[in-house]
């Protein structure tokens, strides 16, 4: 997956920009992408703090931009840019103190168009991360609300298996139409990653063989999908097994073309989804890349905090794929 990507990259390079410019992590990371020369990484941090950060790992950053929020030249545009966006929410001096803090100063870099894309959370919290993104950045237009999904990956016997699960980390509990948007943008980022949706609605129920809220919420989701005419199979609602038992999916949703061959998941709730994706993970053998953050007007990614440098640079990956 990540060679196609790379090649994709190398064609069209791109500027990312880290928002924890001195973390050990993300300077590993920006040495190896500047090694490979198809990403120029913009680092946040005192340049010198950078540079002797990056001396104490021996990490070669010659290439990366270092950009300091006290000293950057267009911090007065910037202020008055943000002070626009924020209408009345925020004031000329809340701004200009915000943007001395990485995560709102690297939004702003990508929301001004001088970098592509952005990844933060190495000591951000998610909330740190997301926060500035829909308050700068925004939902692009027809989106109502930020997801998120995960990338799957594991090698088998067969090759590479790779699929597609959400909202794993963002909406606690979707109404019919957020699973609608959840589900188009999690198909949208599936085929970016090589994967052709075939996209079932998880539930405790298949075809109608359970009751409940939560089963007609699901199913009318699924039915609002299919009424836009997606160009990839739809199905739903049904059961994990009914998904990716080619056997027990036709035994429980004769004719389906999803039930028994799906690859992207859409769970019900963020309790499901979470399970789901790190039960794939733990026991499946599953490597999860994400939270990828959809519905943004540009690529802004979270990491965990106990991520190490080969996440970083994987991510890194992902999230600059997506500013094509």
């Amino acid at each position: 997956m990540f060679d196609k990507l790379i090649e994709k990259l190398k064609a069209s390079p791109k500027r990312i920009v880290f928002t924890e410019g001195t973390d050990a992590r993300i300077l590993e990371a920006a040495s190896r992408l500047l090694a490979g020369g198809f990403l120029t990484p913009i680092l946040v941090g005192e340049p010198e703090a950078v540079k002797a950060a990056a001396a104490a790992g021996n990490f070669n950053i010659e290439g990366a931009e270092i950009v300091d929020p006290a000293t950057y030249p267009g911090m007065e545009e910037m202020v008055s840019t943000m002070v626009t966006l924020r209408k009345g929410k925020m004031t000329e001096e809340q701004c200009r103190a915000n943007l001395q803090k990485g995560n709102y100063f690297g939004t702003m870099l990508v929301k001004m168009g001088v970098a592509d894309c952005l990844l933060g959370g190495a000591t951000y919290s998610t909330a740190d991360t997301v926060r500035p993104a829909l308050q700068l950045v925004k939902c692009r237009p027809g989106n109502k609300i930020v997801s998120s999904c995960f990338i799957m990956v594991r090698e088998t016997a067969d090759g590479t298996e790779t699929l597609a699960m959400g909202d794993c980390a963002i909406n606690i509990k979707p109404t019919d139409d957020e699973l609608v948007e959840i589900a188009a943008e999690t198909a949208k980022c599936a085929k970016i990653f090589g994967i052709e949706p075939k996209l079932a609605f998880l539930s405790y129920s298949t075809k109608g063989s359970g009751k409940g809220e939560d089963v007609d919420r699901v199913r009318s989701a699924c039915e609002k999908l299919k009424a836009t005419n997606p160009d990839y199979p739809v199905d739903g609602e049904m059961q994990f097994d009914a998904a990716v038992s080619p056997t027990v999916g036709q035994l429980k949703f004769p004719g389906s073309q999803v039930a028994g061959y799906a690859n992207t998941f859409i769970f019900p709730d963020i309790n499901a989804g979470n399970i789901g994706y790190k039960i794939a993970q733990r026991l499946g053998g599953f490597d999860a890349y994400g939270p990828i953050l959809l519905g943004l007007n540009a690529p802004i990614n979270d990491l965990s905090r106990g991520c190490n440098a080969e996440e970083v640079y994987s991510m890194s990956i992902i999230t600059a794929a997506l500013a094509d």
